[in-house]
C-alpha cells in the first residue's frame, strides 16, 4: 500500500510567535529611523538657536553710526532735528547724537563716540565738522548742514552742501522760461568757485550759457550787476543769486538787485528761500528730512564698504521749491500749476 506524502505543517503557535517577531522588528526600525529624525532635528535647531544667540550679541557690537550737531538755539536748531530726523528714518531707529558747541571736550567725546562702537560720524554744520575733524581714531566722517567747505578740508570727506544743485536750478527755470538761454551770475570764488565750475557744465548740457562775474568784496560786486543790467535781454537773459555774501549782501546789494529787475523785467531766481518773499521769481531751498536720509545713505554705504568711495563737495539735490506768484504775473509768466512748488508768495 503506498504511503501518501504529506507535508511537514509548522504548528499555529510557531505561525503566530513568527508573525509577532516580525512586526516587533517593523516597529523597531521604526522607532530608529524617528529617534535619529529627532536627533537630526535637534541638531538643526540648536545651530538655529545658536545662531540667533550669536547675532543678538553680534548686534550689540555691531558698528554704528553717530551725529554731531551744533548746540544752538532756534531757528536754526529745529533744521538740524529736521535732518537728524531723516537721518533716523534712513537708519530705522534713533541714532546717538552728540551736542556741541566751541568749547566742547573733545576727548570726552572721543570716549562717547567709542564706548558705543561708532565707526561713522556724520557731521552737521561747522561746529559739527570742526569737532569731528579733531577726532583722529579711525572714525569716517559724512558732513552736511554746511555751504561749503574749504578745499583742502573737503577733499578729504563727503560733504553734501546746503547750495542746491545749479542742474536742478536751470531745469526749474527753463520749465518756467523756456525762452531762457543766458543765465548771468556774481559771485566771490572764496565762497564759490567749486560751484560754478559745476554750473557752467551744467547750463552747457542744457543748452544755456553761464556768464559768471567775479567779485571779492562788496565794492567790486556792484558793477557787474550794472553791467548785467544795462544789456540784458529780459526775453532770454536770466540772474541767478547764489548763497554768497559777498556778492549777494542783503541790506544794499538785494534791494538794488530787485528794484533793477523789476523795472527791466529780468527774471531772477536764487538759492535762498528768503528771498522769494522779497520778489525773486523763484527758489530752490532744502528739504531737510530728505537732506537726511541722503546723509545717513552715504554712512551706511561707508560702513558696508569701509571706504568713503567719493569724496569732497556736492549740490544739494534734496530740495524744495517757493514761488513769488506776483513777481511771475509782472514778468508774464504763468506757472502750469502752482501745485509744482511746495510754497508760494505772497502767501495766499
Amino acid at each position: 500500500m503506498k504511503r501518501l506524502a504529506i507535508p511537514p505543517t509548522r504548528p499555529k503557535v510557531l505561525h503566530s510567535h513568527a508573525a509577532k517577531l516580525s512586526t516587533c522588528n517593523d516597529i523597531s526600525r521604526w522607532l530608529m529611523v524617528t529617534k535619529a529624525l529627532l536627533q537630526l532635528l535637534g541638531a538643526v535647531l540648536l545651530v538655529f538657536a545658536v545662531q540667533a544667540a550669536t547675532s543678538k550679541a553680534w548686534a550689540a557690537r555691531e558698528d554704528t553710526i553717530a551725529v554731531i550737531y551744533p548746540d544752538i538755539g532756534e531757528p536754526y536748531r529745529r533744521i538740524f532735528e529736521e535732518i537728524i530726523q531723516g537721518i533716523d528714518d534712513k537708519v530705522g531707529n534713533r541714532v546717538a547724537t552728540y551736542p556741541v558747541s566751541s568749547n566742547t571736550n573733545i576727548d570726552a567725546l572721543k570716549a562717547g563716540l567709542l564706548s558705543q562702537n561708532i565707526k561713522v560720524v556724520i557731521a552737521l554744520g561747522r561746529h559739527g565738522m570742526n569737532a569731528a575733524a579733531q577726532l583722529n581714531n579711525g572714525i569716517r566722517v559724512v558732513v552736511g548742514g554746511v555751504l561749503a567747505v574749504p578745499e583742502n578740508e573737503a577733499r578729504v570727506q563727503p560733504v553734501i552742501s546746503l547750495t542746491p544743485d545749479p542742474a536742478l536750478l536751470f531745469d526749474r527755470m527753463k520749465m518756467l522760461m523756456p525762452t531762457a538761454k543766458r543765465v548771468f551770475v556774481v559771485y566771490d570764488p572764496a565762497l564759490n568757485d567749486w560751484l560754478i565750475k559745476i554750473a557752467k557744465e551744467d547750463a552747457s548740457a542744457k543748452g544755456m550759457e553761464l556768464v559768471a562775474y567775479v567779485a571779492q568784496d562788496l565794492r567790486s560786486a556792484v558793477r557787474p550787476y550794472q553791467e548785467i543790467f544795462s544789456t540784458a535781454n529780459g526775453r532770454s537773459d536770466v540772474l541767478w543769486l547764489p548763497q554768497d555774501f559777498t556778492t549777494v549782501e542783503e541790506s544794499s546789494v538785494l534791494p538794488m538787485v530787485l528794484q533793477e529787475s523789476w523795472n527791466k523785467n529780468i527774471a531772477v531766481f536764487s538759492s535762498n528761500f528768503t528771498h522769494v518773499r522779497r520778489g525773486v521769481l523763484f527758489s530752490l531751498y532744502p528739504d531737510n528730512v530728505a537732506l537726511g536720509k541722503s546723509l545717513a545713505s552715504l554712512a551706511q554705504g561707508i560702513l558696508a564698504s569701509g571706504d568713503y568711495g567719493r569724496r569732497g563737495m556736492t549740490p544739494l539735490r534734496d530740495v524744495q521749491s517757493a514761488i513769488n506768484l506776483r513777481t511771475a504775473k509782472h514778468l508774464g509768466i504763468m506757472p502750469s500749476s502752482q501745485q509744482d512748488f511746495d510754497s508760494t508768495f505772497p502767501e495766499q
